[in-house]
Protein backbone atom coordinates (compact mmCIF):
# COMPACT_ATOMS: atom_id res chain seq x y z
CA UNK A 1 0.00 0.00 0.00
CA UNK A 2 1.34 2.95 -1.25
CA UNK A 3 -0.50 5.44 1.63
CA UNK A 4 -1.16 5.45 5.10
CA UNK A 5 -4.25 6.23 6.59
CA UNK A 6 -3.23 7.55 10.34
CA UNK A 7 -5.40 8.90 13.20
CA UNK A 8 -3.92 9.78 16.44
CA UNK A 9 -6.41 10.08 19.46
CA UNK A 10 -5.17 12.92 21.71
CA UNK A 11 -7.08 12.14 24.93
CA UNK A 12 -7.24 12.64 28.63
CA UNK A 13 -6.95 9.49 30.65
CA UNK A 14 -8.67 8.39 33.83
CA UNK A 15 -5.95 7.39 36.70
CA UNK A 16 -5.57 4.34 37.22
CA UNK A 17 -8.96 2.95 36.31
CA UNK A 18 -8.95 0.80 33.69
CA UNK A 19 -12.09 -0.28 32.94
CA UNK A 20 -13.42 3.36 32.93
CA UNK A 21 -10.84 4.22 30.23
CA UNK A 22 -11.62 1.33 27.81
CA UNK A 23 -15.44 2.41 28.07
CA UNK A 24 -14.11 5.81 26.72
CA UNK A 25 -12.19 4.59 23.90
CA UNK A 26 -14.87 2.05 22.93
CA UNK A 27 -17.00 5.08 22.37
CA UNK A 28 -14.46 6.69 20.64
CA UNK A 29 -13.32 4.41 18.23
CA UNK A 30 -16.84 3.74 17.49
CA UNK A 31 -16.95 6.65 15.41
CA UNK A 32 -13.77 5.98 13.22
CA UNK A 33 -13.70 4.13 10.24
CA UNK A 34 -11.89 3.61 6.78
CA UNK A 35 -8.16 4.08 8.68
CA UNK A 36 -5.10 2.15 8.57
CA UNK A 37 -3.32 3.11 11.99
CA UNK A 38 -4.98 4.37 15.00
CA UNK A 39 -2.50 5.29 18.07
CA UNK A 40 -3.90 5.81 21.46
CA UNK A 41 -2.08 7.06 24.44
CA UNK A 42 1.17 5.72 26.63
CA UNK A 43 -0.49 3.87 29.60
CA UNK A 44 -3.80 4.42 27.81
CA UNK A 45 -5.24 2.32 30.73
CA UNK A 46 -3.84 4.04 33.27
CA UNK A 47 -1.70 6.91 32.93
CA UNK A 48 1.79 7.29 34.11
CA UNK A 49 1.27 5.59 37.45
CA UNK A 50 4.40 3.50 39.14
CA UNK A 51 1.75 1.26 40.59
CA UNK A 52 -0.20 0.69 37.21
CA UNK A 53 1.11 -2.96 36.39
CA UNK A 54 0.29 -4.43 40.05
CA UNK A 55 -3.02 -3.06 39.87
CA UNK A 56 -4.35 -2.49 36.74
CA UNK A 57 -5.50 -4.86 33.54
CA UNK A 58 -4.62 -7.98 33.06
CA UNK A 59 -2.43 -7.96 29.83
CA UNK A 60 -4.94 -10.84 28.38
CA UNK A 61 -8.05 -8.85 28.66
CA UNK A 62 -6.03 -5.30 27.59
CA UNK A 63 -4.78 -8.05 24.22
CA UNK A 64 -8.27 -9.19 23.67
CA UNK A 65 -10.12 -5.39 23.76
CA UNK A 66 -7.12 -4.48 21.02
CA UNK A 67 -7.75 -7.50 19.02
CA UNK A 68 -11.76 -6.73 19.51
CA UNK A 69 -10.92 -2.75 18.61
CA UNK A 70 -8.67 -3.17 15.44
CA UNK A 71 -11.17 -5.73 14.22
CA UNK A 72 -14.03 -3.35 14.70
CA UNK A 73 -12.18 -0.26 12.41
CA UNK A 74 -10.52 -2.89 10.41
CA UNK A 75 -7.41 -1.23 11.46
CA UNK A 76 -3.88 -2.01 13.43
CA UNK A 77 -4.88 -0.56 17.08
CA UNK A 78 -1.54 0.79 18.82
CA UNK A 79 -1.02 2.05 22.23
CA UNK A 80 0.79 1.12 25.53
CA UNK A 81 -0.17 -0.28 28.76
CA UNK A 82 1.49 -1.03 32.15
CA UNK A 83 1.71 -5.08 32.07
CA UNK A 84 2.66 -6.91 34.75
CA UNK A 85 4.99 -10.61 33.51
CA UNK A 86 6.39 -13.22 34.87
CA UNK A 87 9.63 -11.46 35.01
CA UNK A 88 8.22 -8.12 36.39
CA UNK A 89 6.45 -5.03 35.24
CA UNK A 90 6.90 -3.43 31.78
CA UNK A 91 5.71 -0.33 30.07
CA UNK A 92 4.32 -2.53 27.01
CA UNK A 93 3.60 -0.90 23.17
CA UNK A 94 0.82 -3.25 21.44
CA UNK A 95 0.11 -3.14 17.95
CA UNK A 96 -2.83 -5.26 16.60
CA UNK A 97 -4.37 -5.93 13.08
CA UNK A 98 -7.71 -6.56 12.66
CA UNK A 99 -6.94 -9.97 11.94
CA UNK A 100 -5.71 -10.52 15.97
CA UNK A 101 -1.99 -10.52 15.13
CA UNK A 102 -0.18 -9.15 18.34
CA UNK A 103 3.17 -7.16 17.87
CA UNK A 104 4.76 -5.65 20.95
CA UNK A 105 7.93 -3.77 21.86
CA UNK A 106 8.81 -2.77 25.26
CA UNK A 107 9.92 0.70 26.81
CA UNK A 108 13.84 0.80 26.13
CA UNK A 109 14.15 4.03 28.62
CA UNK A 110 12.71 4.56 31.76
CA UNK A 111 12.15 7.43 33.15
CA UNK A 112 14.32 7.81 36.31
CA UNK A 113 13.14 10.79 37.43
CA UNK A 114 9.65 9.30 37.95
CA UNK A 115 11.45 6.25 39.01
CA UNK A 116 10.14 4.46 36.09
CA UNK A 117 13.27 1.98 36.36
CA UNK A 118 12.94 1.28 39.62
CA UNK A 119 9.08 -0.39 38.99
CA UNK A 120 9.79 -1.23 35.63
CA UNK A 121 11.83 -3.57 33.67
CA UNK A 122 13.55 -2.04 30.49
CA UNK A 123 12.78 -3.68 27.02
CA UNK A 124 15.97 -5.51 25.78
CA UNK A 125 15.58 -5.28 21.84
CA UNK A 126 14.31 -2.36 18.83
CA UNK A 127 11.53 -4.02 16.60
CA UNK A 128 10.48 -2.75 13.74
CA UNK A 129 7.18 -4.00 12.54
CA UNK A 130 5.62 -4.00 8.69
CA UNK A 131 2.32 -3.22 8.19
CA UNK A 132 0.53 -2.94 4.98
CA UNK A 133 3.79 -2.04 3.18
CA UNK A 134 4.82 -0.03 5.48
CA UNK A 135 7.56 -0.92 8.36
CA UNK A 136 6.88 1.06 12.05
CA UNK A 137 9.62 1.09 14.37
CA UNK A 138 7.32 1.99 18.32
CA UNK A 139 9.04 3.93 20.71
CA UNK A 140 7.34 4.94 23.62
CA UNK A 141 7.78 8.35 25.46
CA UNK A 142 11.46 8.86 27.43
CA UNK A 143 12.58 6.76 24.18
CA UNK A 144 12.50 9.89 22.01
CA UNK A 145 15.35 12.11 24.27
CA UNK A 146 17.74 9.42 22.64
CA UNK A 147 18.16 9.96 18.94
CA UNK A 148 20.85 6.93 18.46
CA UNK A 149 18.24 4.06 19.38
CA UNK A 150 15.83 5.01 17.23
CA UNK A 151 18.51 5.86 14.20
CA UNK A 152 16.92 4.84 10.70
CA UNK A 153 19.35 2.15 9.36
CA UNK A 154 16.91 2.25 6.62
CA UNK A 155 14.78 0.11 7.81
CA UNK A 156 11.94 2.10 8.98
CA UNK A 157 9.57 4.60 7.33
CA UNK A 158 7.50 5.67 10.40
CA UNK A 159 8.24 5.93 13.70
CA UNK A 160 5.64 6.35 16.46
CA UNK A 161 5.76 7.72 19.61
CA UNK A 162 3.52 7.55 22.58
CA UNK A 163 2.86 9.38 25.53
CA UNK A 164 2.43 10.85 28.97
CA UNK A 165 4.55 14.27 28.38
CA UNK A 166 4.05 16.73 31.08
CA UNK A 167 3.56 20.31 29.61
CA UNK A 168 6.32 22.00 31.34
CA UNK A 169 8.35 20.03 28.88
CA UNK A 170 6.48 20.62 26.08
CA UNK A 171 8.97 22.63 23.80
CA UNK A 172 10.87 19.06 24.19
CA UNK A 173 8.73 16.96 22.82
CA UNK A 174 7.66 19.25 19.94
CA UNK A 175 11.22 19.79 19.36
CA UNK A 176 13.11 16.59 19.27
CA UNK A 177 9.81 15.29 17.40
CA UNK A 178 10.68 17.61 14.26
CA UNK A 179 14.24 16.30 15.21
CA UNK A 180 13.79 12.72 14.84
CA UNK A 181 11.59 13.32 10.93
CA UNK A 182 14.26 15.49 9.43
CA UNK A 183 17.93 13.39 10.98
CA UNK A 184 16.09 9.89 10.17
CA UNK A 185 14.10 11.11 6.65
CA UNK A 186 11.06 9.39 7.83
CA UNK A 187 7.62 9.85 8.79
CA UNK A 188 6.96 10.49 12.69
CA UNK A 189 3.96 10.47 14.67
CA UNK A 190 3.76 11.59 17.98
CA UNK A 191 0.55 10.94 20.10
CA UNK A 192 0.29 12.61 23.32
CA UNK A 193 -2.57 12.73 26.46
CA UNK A 194 -3.81 15.76 28.21
CA UNK A 195 -5.78 16.75 31.37
CA UNK A 196 -4.20 16.01 34.83
CA UNK A 197 -3.16 12.70 36.49
CA UNK A 198 -3.14 11.20 39.95
CA UNK A 199 0.15 12.91 40.77
CA UNK A 200 -0.77 16.61 39.56
CA UNK A 201 0.65 16.88 36.16
CA UNK A 202 -0.86 18.73 33.82
CA UNK A 203 -0.08 17.33 29.94
CA UNK A 204 -0.80 19.61 26.81
CA UNK A 205 -0.90 16.77 24.04
CA UNK A 206 0.53 18.61 21.73
CA UNK A 207 0.15 15.72 19.31
CA UNK A 208 1.61 15.90 15.68
CA UNK A 209 2.22 14.06 12.62
CA UNK A 210 5.10 15.05 10.69
CA UNK A 211 6.96 14.32 7.57
CA UNK A 212 10.39 13.83 6.56
CA UNK A 213 11.31 17.13 6.14
CA UNK A 214 9.82 17.96 9.19
CA UNK A 215 6.79 19.79 8.15
CA UNK A 216 3.87 19.46 10.44
CA UNK A 217 1.26 17.48 8.11
CA UNK A 218 -1.51 17.43 11.29
CA UNK A 219 -2.06 19.60 14.99
CA UNK A 220 -4.41 20.53 17.06
CA UNK A 221 -4.85 23.26 20.09
CA UNK A 222 -2.90 22.25 22.96
CA UNK A 223 -4.86 21.23 26.30
CA UNK A 224 -7.72 20.41 24.46
CA UNK A 225 -8.54 16.42 23.10
CA UNK A 226 -8.33 15.76 19.66
CA UNK A 227 -8.08 13.43 16.97
CA UNK A 228 -5.47 14.26 13.83
CA UNK A 229 -5.63 12.83 10.71
CA UNK A 230 -3.30 12.10 8.02
CA UNK A 231 -2.29 11.02 4.60
CA UNK A 232 1.38 9.59 4.65
CA UNK A 233 2.93 8.64 0.93
CA UNK A 234 5.40 6.04 0.38
CA UNK A 235 6.48 6.69 -2.85
CA UNK A 236 6.93 10.71 -1.72
CA UNK A 237 8.99 9.43 0.87
CA UNK A 238 10.97 7.02 -1.29
CA UNK A 239 11.23 10.09 -3.67
CA UNK A 240 12.76 12.44 -1.25
CA UNK A 241 15.30 9.84 0.13
CA UNK A 242 16.57 9.37 -3.48
CA UNK A 243 16.71 13.32 -4.37
CA UNK A 244 18.15 14.00 -1.23
CA UNK A 245 20.33 10.94 -0.30
CA UNK A 246 21.87 12.28 3.27
CA UNK A 247 21.00 8.45 4.68
CA UNK A 248 24.07 7.27 2.46
CA UNK A 249 26.72 9.50 4.42
CA UNK A 250 25.79 8.38 7.61
CA UNK A 251 28.00 7.05 10.30
CA UNK A 252 28.59 3.36 10.43
CA UNK A 253 27.70 2.48 14.13
CA UNK A 254 25.21 0.67 16.38
CA UNK A 255 24.04 -0.30 19.80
Amino acid sequence: MSTLEITVLQQPLTWMDGAANLRFFDQLLATIHGRDLIVLPEMFTTGFAMEAAKSSLPEAEVITWLQAKARQTRAMVAGSAAIQVEKGAVNRFFLVEPEGKVHFYDKRHLFRMAGEHEHYLAGERRDVIEWRGWRILPQVCYDLRFPVFSRNQNDYDLALYVANWPAPRALHWQTLLQARAIENQAYIAGCNRVGSDGNGHHYSGDSRIISPQGEILAADEPHQPARLDATLSLENLRDYRERFPAWRDADGFSL
